[in-house]
């Protein structure tokens, strides 16, 4: 018995020698208090994935030098829901359990994991957290099941300024962020945005709502990789008039497949994106994918739904392409805590 114990305690000890917490110096994220450029990848449907696939994919991203993902807690794409909470904001098992797996495999790794929810729209699955006693409730059981993690943050909202199913009022938003601040005070707190934010509603975002860092989601056209230096420059910028500075977070730009008929992002593309937000001054930037709108049953599906074959085996030749130009450009960007 005695010995059991014994095991049970170097495992418990050996975990915790290797967690990681993630942190804010400034304008920059920080992880362990050392200054890091978050570099992540889309993996929203990992809750659906076999645990081989997860651990093939994370050892990939490792490789490519990826540091954090970004996964759904509401998601319920093609028919599939794998979300870790119901619409009413309920404990949703086995999906709930295999979301703290998921991030206790990355802090062994040394990864961070954003938490994404959702009201939802047709593509996520139907509309859900309808309500702020919903929403509210989702929040906290998510918090406080997962608290004893460092690694990860809360994204409350996806793109909850698009008056649809998934708008989310700032009053609404303020709730939600106190009640993650109440359960646990050190945990980063953020609200996606659609688009790129004006200054009145920056200032409400920093000032009342009080995120942690902000998330906007810039625009999907040919334009938007030669025009990522120049805002994030005005964010900050903006900060500083407003009073406070806080990270610029690009959690979801442009990807393939979404209007593929209007503007199908080459390599190059991602790869200008990065360098921008890079050079602007953004403390990270997230290699978006997802399924493919003009092919049948939008496969490759990619990180929407990996119950088939895992995130790396559904990228497309043009994505690969990406990765392999990251491999050889990364140690020339100097991205904070990247490489080193």
């Amino acid at each position: 018995m005695w010995r059991y114990l014994i095991v049970a305690q170097l495992l418990i000890g050996g975990m915790a020698a290797h967690a990681v917490e993630l942190g804010v110096k400034g304008e920059r994220f920080a992880i362990d208090g050392r200054p890091t450029f978050l570099l992540g990848i889309s993996y929203y449907g990992a809750l659906g994935a076999p645990d081989e696939f997860i651990r093939r994919d994370l050892d990939d991203m490792k490789r490519y030098g990826f540091n954090w993902i970004r996964v759904w807690a509401t998601w319920a794409a093609f028919g599939n829901d794998v979300s870790a909470v119901d619409g009413e904001g309920n404990p949703r098992e086995p999906f709930l359990s295999k979301l703290e797996r998921l991030i206790a495999e990355c802090d062994r790794r040394g990864m961070i994991v954003d938490v994404t929810l959702s009201r939802g729209n047709s593509i996520t699955g139907p509309g859900r957290l309808q309500s702020l006693e919903a929403h509210l409730k989702a929040v906290r059981i998510l918090v406080e099941r997962l608290k004893p993690y460092r690694n990860w943050y809360i994204d409350l909202a996806n793109e909850r300024n698009i008056r649809d199913s998934r708008f989310v009022s700032f009053e609404e938003l303020k709730a939600l962020r106190d009640a993650v601040k109440e359960i646990d005070p050190r945990r980063l707190v953020t609200a996606s945005h659609a688009g790129d934010i004006g200054f009145d509603d920056l200032k409400r975002y920093l000032l009342e709502v009080k995120v942690d860092f902000i998330a906007p989601h810039r625009p999907r056209n040919p334009r938007s990789p030669e025009q990522t230096e120049e805002t994030t420059r005005r964010y900050l910028k903006w900060m500083g008039k407003i009073g406070r500075v806080v990270p610029v977070h690009y959690q979801e730009p442009f990807r393939r497949g979404f209007h593929p008929r209007r503007w199908e992002p080459p390599a190059e593309a991602f790869l200008k994106d990065l360098k921008g937000a890079a050079a602007g001054g953004a403390a990270g930037w997230c290699f978006h994918n997802g399924d493919q709108k003009d092919r049948p049953e939008g496969k490759p599906r990619r990180s929407f739904d990996m119950r088939e074959k895992r995130l790396f085996d559904q990228l497309d030749d043009e994505e690969r392409k990406f990765l392999r130009m990251l491999g050889e450009t990364l140690p020339s960007l100097k991205l904070p805590g990247i490489g080193r």
